[in-house]
């Protein structure tokens, strides 16, 4: 069986020679995209806004190149990402849209409209059969995700603080997931709510199907039943003051899996592409207000139709260079004490395990990480 082709070029270009923007286009079309039917069709492309503050995440000028491929092929572009668990500038789509226009991604800039995947709150979601899945049985993705015909990921490839790195099988496992899915992925048990953040609301509990949350009228404060909650965290999307929140996470290696098998929901059953960009490789996911410098070089652009092997070649080419002297990875060597990890990604954050989301990748069929890289 042929090993699945991972195309690779990097960012040079002489004076006067193809700008970056053309050179990304060459890429992705001698990778294959245009082999795929989109007459008449919808199709998601799905990106990382970047939090507010961060600025390393993917120029807007990357995406209206992969725009423009669509049109040009007859599809129906729109970009789109799901709300955020966690409290800050994406939580809802309000916000959310916000923040992608304050980070420059606009139907003007990007020649497309922007959805977020699953809803005004997170909850507009559906729940999709994990084929194999180990963990998840079924996943629940946002519903504009999985309304298209066809999907194609276009990431940031840096670092993050629990899955090493923040790769294609990252972009769509927790990306596309609602933010009842990011709780399934990242957290167990049930939720807890802070008595100084409620607002006593009660949107919360038009939100819950189980008499899970009871509410005191004498402190016009809710909390959770613990008897009859069965912590599928819907409650946390429907909150609008970040007061509910789940304590106890899963493993690390709980968390890879689960992505992996995420990421094989939104992918089954429907023609995909993927793309990546080692540039501006931040120490830590592009959802933190702060980027920091970067910890590696840049080195090129990588597509292709499996998101495995596309993973796996950027975690290959990152260990042919050095860390740049001044971002948070050299630093920690430089630390007194410091023990080798044997990787860039484990060097960066010591707690963090990658490898497993490329194995479980494999194992339930997204992809394969043996690949044949086709430099151009």
């Amino acid at each position: 069986m042929a090993k699945p082709e991972v195309y690779f070029t990097d960012f040079t270009t002489p004076m006067y020679g193809i700008p970056i923007p053309k050179k990304f286009e060459n890429l992705i079309r001698k990778a294959g995209i245009d082999k795929l039917d989109m007459e008449g069709k919808f199709v998601a492309i799905k990106v990382h806004f970047g939090e507010l503050g961060n600025i390393s995440y993917l120029r807007p000028n990357f995406v209206r190149v992969v725009v423009d491929v669509v049109k040009s092929l007859g599809g129906k572009p729109y970009l789109t990402d799901c709300n955020t668990l966690y409290p800050g500038y994406r939580k809802n789509a309000l916000e959310h849209l916000e923040c992608a226009w304050q980070n420059g991604f606009t139907p003007l800039t990007v020649g497309c409209p922007i959805i977020i995947g699953d809803g005004l709150k997170g909850t507009d979601d559906i729940e999709v059969p994990v084929a194999g899945g180990e963990q998840c049985k079924t996943a629940k993705i946002g519903r504009a995700v999985m309304d298209a015909d066809i999907f194609i990921s276009l990431n940031h490839f840096k670092g993050h603080e629990e899955m090493g790195f923040g790769g294609a099988l990252k972009n769509i496992g927790m990306g596309c997931g609602s933010r009842a899915g990011k709780k399934d992925m990242h957290a167990t048990g049930k939720p807890t709510i802070d008595p100084l953040m409620c607002r006593g609301c009660k949107l919360c509990a038009k939100q819950c199907a189980n008499d899970g949350l009871i509410f005191d009228e004498k402190r016009k404060k809710m909390s959770v039943d613990m008897n009859n909650c069965l912590g599928c965290g819907r409650c946390i999307g429907a909150c609008n003051f970040d007061a509910i929140a789940f304590r106890e996470n899963n493993s690390v290696k709980d968390l890879n899996i689960r992505v992996a098998e995420y990421s094989k929901a939104v992918l089954d059953g429907r023609p995909n592409f993927h793309i990546s960009l080692i540039v501006d490789v931040s120490p830590n996911c592009d959802c933190h207000q702060e980027n920091g410098a970067p910890i590696l070089p840049d080195i090129g652009m990588l597509a292709s139709f499996d998101p495995v092997a596309l993973d796996q070649a950027c975690v290959d080419l990152c260990r042919q260079v050095q860390p740049t002297p001044n971002g948070d990875l050299a630093k920690n060597i430089r630390k007194p004490g410091f023990k080798e990890m044997g990787d860039h990604w484990k060097n960066n954050h010591p707690n963090a395990e990658w490898e497993t989301v490329l194995i479980h990748g494999e194992k339930i069929g997204i992809g394969s990480r043996e690949y044949e890289l086709k430099e151009l």
